[in-house]
């Protein structure tokens, strides 16, 4: 019975889901540029993204459950760190961490037709830590974006995981957090590894897990970056099943 259900959401996915997606996405790509370029970009880089990413996990058959909402105040900005399992933690986080924010995002998706563009238009931060000066570069850029009470959201493990389990986290986001002494918020995924794993483009419905734990506050000399990324991957790590955890 398995097997035919599988088969069933084979063809669903490429044949009816996958292509609606593909339409949805380049329009979504439309009007998030276009609204832009002409009108706030606050606005619209986040809201026809979050319809967009709820549309997807919806027609593709995914289930989020979130929890930990109450620990993030809508009108605070924040540093969002999250593991990194797999392509549907984006939607996830787009769709329902509901909160503001712009990604801080690998300089190479820039080239990503449409979505790249769009991304531009919104104001995400890409990262470009191929020199000293790319990195000071996407340091303005974000302090940029943060003067304006916006949040960020990154994945410190740089890529997406191989096997569900964590892998070591870059430094980047707790210098930026450092930098601008603003509360980081852990977030844990957890399904998305499941929902689609990197090696592979086909998807399995399955039920996505959001935690939103409690900000980590600096103290009056901001953070100490080592025990800051420690107490985030212990957080993250923390709400995943035993097998995944540090």
């Amino acid at each position: 019975m398995k097997s035919v259900v599988k088969a069933l959401y084979f063809v669903y996915q490429w044949l009816i889901a996958g292509p609606i997606f593909v339409v949805v996405t380049f329009i979504t790509a439309i009007i998030t540029a276009i609204g832009s370029l002409i009108g706030n970009k606050d606005f619209w880089g986040y809201y026809p993204p979050h319809w967009w990413s709820r549309f997807t996990c919806f027609i593709f058959l995914m289930r989020i459950e979130v929890k930990g909402r109450e620990n993030i105040d809508p009108n605070t900005s924040y540093v969002f760190v999250a593991n990194h399992q797999g392509a549907y933690d984006i939607w996830a986080i787009y769709g329902y961490l509901n909160h503001n924010f712009k990604w801080l995002m690998k300089k190479g998706l820039e080239k990503i037709a449409m979505v790249g563009w769009a991304c531009k238009c919104a104001g995400h931060v890409f990262v470009d830590d191929s020199s000293v000066a790319g990195i000071k570069e996407t340091i303005s850029e974000a302090e940029q974006t943060l003067k304006h009470g916006m949040s960020l959201v990154i994945f410190p493990e740089g890529s997406r995981s191989w096997d569900g389990k964590m892998i070591p986290f870059k430094r980047g986001a707790f210098m930026l957090a450092a930098e601008f002494k603003l509360p980081v918020v852990p977030v844990t995924i957890d399904g998305s590894f499941k929902a689609m794993p990197r090696m592979t483009y086909n998807m399995t419905p399955t039920t996505i897990k959001l935690t939103i734990h409690k900000p980590i506050y600096p103290g009056e000399r901001g953070f100490n970056t080592k025990l800051l990324m420690s107490q985030c991957r212990k957080s993250i790590s923390s709400a995943l099943p035993p097998e995944e955890q540090d």
